[in-house]
């Protein structure tokens, strides 16, 4: 970040613009890029699952607006944008509107936490990764705001649901987190993924020895998610819609604009925790390959850093939709269940065994 910091404040003096302004304004060109990035990630999340979704069914999937459906999703928020926004009579106006507005925010603060190369962080704090963890509970109170201010039953139920939910897969995520911090000895987000570089590439990946650790957080991520198979809080079977059920217009589109903003930043997030984040596979970078070391491939490498992660990231957003094309959803008790009595007792057993493993290897990987 600093290497763009110098860049645009040298910008700046070639134009006579104090460098005041640049101190001031810097940050905020990093947030604007960071909410259009995620509306346009939103949007190819959106029909990218639909579209795998219609394959995994065996349907067509969207194909009828814009050539092989491509502009539907933009058709779908048109749509929600020109629905007029209704507010309960008996509902706490305030809270009610202000939930949907709220829920938005973590995502692009926890963006904001993500390594994206090594000159690409906008925060980067020694503790982001417990950051992140905050960030990452703190939609399930916008949630629970939404479905209490809706003064409706079936919101309130969907509400208390995902409040129990996430309050359940919390435990089993913090405790796979604190192993990977004891195999990299940081809780530094770009500490972690350094920690894993081998010059054989994706033998140094934390997902290696961290298997069960990477199971663990996988599911405990969906749950999290609101993700099937446990997508209780949005039954529609049971809740009618869960804790949006009063909600229409914009206001529904910013729960799922969040939803899917969370999966993306979580699907980061493994990455960076057990696959190397932006560290290529290969050990060596193909663009100090490619460009022989020039000046070029100094640019050029931090692209090909992007472009691993992201890659990486796709590649698990993959497997997720795929989950919500095969499993059924889970029965509430169960769901609760299967956290408590397995997860949770398996992420402390994952814990202690790598902190086994890192005294026996010495953190050498």
């Amino acid at each position: 970040m600093n290497y763009l910091y110098f860049l645009y404040i040298e910008f700046l003096a070639k134009h006579n613009i104090p460098k005041l302004f640049g101190d001031i304004t810097f940050y905020i060109i990093p947030f604007c890029i960071i909410v259009i990035a995620l509306l346009i990630v939103v949007l190819i999340l959106v029909l990218a699952e639909r579209k795998l979704l219609g394959f995994f069914t065996q349907r067509k999937g969207p194909n009828r607006v814009g050539y092989w459906g491509l502009l539907q999703t933009l058709a779908d928020a048109f749509k929600l944008l020109c629905k007029e926004n209704i507010t309960p009579e008996k509902s706490d106006r305030f809270l009610f509107n202000l939930a949907p507005i709220l829920v938005f925010v973590p995502p692009i603060t926890a963006l904001g936490l993500i390594p994206y190369s090594a000159e690409f962080t906008f925060v980067n704090t020694s503790t982001n990764v417990i950051l992140y963890l905050i960030l990452a509970a703190f939609p399930v109170l916008c949630i629970f705001l939404g479905g209490w201010a809706s003064n409706n039953k079936y919101s309130l139920v969907g509400a208390v649901r995902s409040v129990a939910q996430v309050l359940s897969y919390e435990l089993p995520i913090t405790f796979v987190i604190l192993s990977i911090v004891v195999l990299a000895s940081s809780m530094n987000l770009t500490g972690i993924t350094l920690a894993q570089y081998s010059r054989s590439g994706f033998t140094g990946w934390f997902g290696f020895p961290c298997l069960l650790g990477l199971i663990i957080m996988f599911i405990s991520i969906l749950a999290e998610l609101n993700r099937c198979p446990f997508d209780l809080p949005e039954a529609e079977s049971e809740l009618i819609c869960g804790y949006n059920t009063e909600y229409s217009g914009m206001r529904f589109a910013l729960f799922y604009l969040s939803e899917y903003s969370m999966l993306f930043a979580n699907s980061l997030l493994l990455a960076i925790l057990f696959f190397g984040g932006y560290l290529s596979p290969f050990g060596a970078y193909l663009s100090h390959i490619i460009f022989r070391d020039t000046s070029l491939a100094s640019i050029a490498v931090y692209f090909e850093q992007a472009f691993w992660l992201f890659f990486k990231a796709g590649l698990i957003i993959f497997v997720m939709i795929w989950i919500r094309a095969t499993f059924p959803r889970l029965a509430s008790f169960d769901l609760l269940k299967f956290s408590w009595k397995i997860l949770l007792p398996i992420s402390i057993l994952n814990l202690f065994l790598m902190v086994i493993y890192k005294y026996i290897t010495g953190g050498v990987i």
